[in-house]
């Protein structure tokens, strides 16, 4: 009976968002023509005819519009400690993307992806889409084809614009609010959102529906509904400084209520000039974060993070250090969580730490990247430890090299290896991937 309501409350949901968006595009072609449409729009042209002119404005909507198609494949082996067999996966994901033209204010953008498996399959795709490959490590990249995007905008304003359906939401480095761009199926959020983008100020709010997860429409862990889920992201640049960005991010989560938190922070990122063709960069971030809506952990805990860099010429030094808070001797789940993060790009690339340990996290690295040309060479080391007690949970090293053959064709290898204490298992990942823009 649960189940049934959920699926009827999630349909009547999807159908309100697209009657809202309906709306939209309704209430905007009604408006009266704009005088920057000019006076052959405004009079009705020298025949006078003004309805002829509308609908040849309706249909660049269509006549400028533009469609996309890309392919991304990926192998991608794992070998982790506690698993009989090595996993491999080999996929790959096609994108058609359709972006309207512009007409009075309102343009659309309607995104389709489909996810195969090409070649080796032995591998679990994870929250239960493959229940018969468990001997194997998860890779999460599922099978399936879905509606990655589809939304409204409306620009009344050029500094103003109104979003309306399923959108990509990336907030600043996607730490607390990103798309999980690196797996095949992303995740994308049906959402109401507001953008400003000021020439020294930019704000973003949005009410998010349902988060749309990477493992797919087929499991019950693939769509979490939201009771009131809000996003805000203030940002400005200080003379001098950088740029400061403070959010406030309310997520309640009815599926997994462990996921709903209440987020405060600030975050200060900036470059100066030291030396000739050498630059400083640096971030600072800190936030408070406590339970929400029917989390069953009363808590509050901290996040923060340091990081140095030097850049010169085609090099780029840096250190960085992040902290997730945690209480080892709690009775429940205290740590620092981040349920709607890109959790791949940080804290290693062998995602030994999707999940914050119930001690926290204590995160030291250093990190390399070369730029020559097409070409580019990247490594990272880190060192995990317990942010409460401090105790070993082991290190890890990244290593990356790519080349960008032209402006439609890349591609990447990527290894991984961590080596984990404190009973987490070691782990070692090994990725060949090849981008295709058409």
């Amino acid at each position: 009976m649960e189940t049934g309501t959920r699926t009827t409350k999630l349909n009547f949901i999807n159908y309100g968002l697209r009657v809202v968006g309906l709306a939209v595009i309704g209430w905007a072609l009604c408006l009266p023509v704009p005088v920057w449409a000019g006076e052959g729009a405004a009079d009705g042209g020298a025949n006078g005819d003004a309805n002829g002119d509308a609908n040849g404005d309706i249909a660049r909507l269509l006549d400028d519009g533009e469609v996309s198609l890309s392919f991304r494949y990926r192998f991608e082996g794992v070998d982790q400690d506690g698993f009989s067999a090595d996993a491999e996966a080999s996929t790959v994901r096609s994108r058609l993307s359709l972006q309207s033209g512009e007409y009075r204010g309102v343009d659309f953008l309607v995104e389709v992806d489909d996810v195969r498996e090409l070649g080796p399959d032995n591998f679990n795709a994870g929250a239960g889409n493959t229940p018969d490959r468990t001997a194997y490590p998860v890779v999460a990249d599922p099978e399936g084809s879905e509606l990655n995007q589809a939304y409204v905008d409306y620009q009344g304003h050029d500094d103003w614009t109104l979003r309306v359906g399923r959108q990509r939401i990336n907030l600043d480095n996607q730490r607390f609010v990103g798309g999980v761009g690196w797996r095949q199926n992303e995740q994308t959020f049906d959402a109401v959102s507001l953008a400003y983008a000021g020439e020294r100020v930019t704000g973003f709010y949005a009410w998010v529906d349902d988060v749309r997860r990477i493992f797919g429409e087929d499991v019950p862990a693939g769509s979490h509904d939201q009771d009131g889920t809000h996003l805000l992201n203030l940002s400005g640049d200080l003379p001098g400084v950088g740029r400061l960005a403070g959010y406030y991010y309310l997520v309640d989560n009815e599926n997994d209520s462990s996921f709903s938190t209440s987020t405060l922070g600030a975050r200060l990122t900036g470059r100066q000039e030291i030396a000739e063709k050498t630059e400083l960069r640096y971030e600072l971030e800190y936030a408070y974060q406590s339970d929400a809506g029917d989390n069953p952990d009363d808590y509050n805990t901290d996040y923060g993070k340091l990081g140095l860099g030097l850049a010169r010429g085609h090099y780029d030094l840096g250190v960085g250090w992040e902290l997730l808070g945690g209480d080892a001797d709690a009775l429940g789940y205290e740590a620092f969580r981040t349920p709607l993060a890109t959790l791949h790009a940080f804290n290693g690339w062998a995602d030994a730490f999707l999940s914050t340990p119930a001690a926290g996290l204590d995160d030291r690295y250093v990190e390399f990247k070369a730029t020559r040309g097409r070409y580019l060479a990247q490594a990272r080391y880190h060192d995990f430890s317990a942010e409460d007690g401090g105790g070993s949970l082991g290190e890890e090293l990244d290593l990356r090299v790519g080349c960008k053959v032209d402006d439609r064709l890349r591609v990447d290898l990527f290894y991984a290896d961590f080596d984990g204490d404190a009973g987490l298992a070691d782990r070692s990942k090994f990725w060949a991937m090849l981008q295709l823009a058409l």
